[in-house]
C-alpha cells in the first residue's frame, strides 16, 4: 500500500536536506576569503560548518536507510 510521495510521510528529511543546502551557501563567501585571500578566520568558520555539514549528512544518510528498510 503506497500512502504517496516518501517526503509526504518524513518532512524532515527535506528540512534537514534544505539545511545542508542553506550551510553551504552562508559558507561560500568564507570559502573564497580562506582560498582566494589566505584569511585563516574564513578556514576556521569553513571547517566549522564542514563539520556541521558532516554530521546533517550522516542524519540524512541514516534517515535514508531507515526509510528504505521500512517499505
Amino acid at each position: 500500500m503506497n500512502a504517496g510521495p516518501i517526503y509526504n510521510q518524513n518532512p524532515e528529511i527535506m528540512e534537514k536536506f534544505s539545511k545542508v543546502k542553506e550551510l553551504l551557501a552562508s559558507v561560500e563567501a568564507d570559502a573564497e576569503k580562506f582560498y582566494n585571500s589566505g584569511n585563516n578566520a574564513a578556514g576556521t568558520r569553513l571547517r566549522k560548518a564542514m563539520q556541521e555539514l558532516k554530521g546533517l549528512a550522516q542524519e540524512i544518510r541514516t534517515e535514508i536507510t531507515e526509510t528504505k528498510n521500512a517499505k
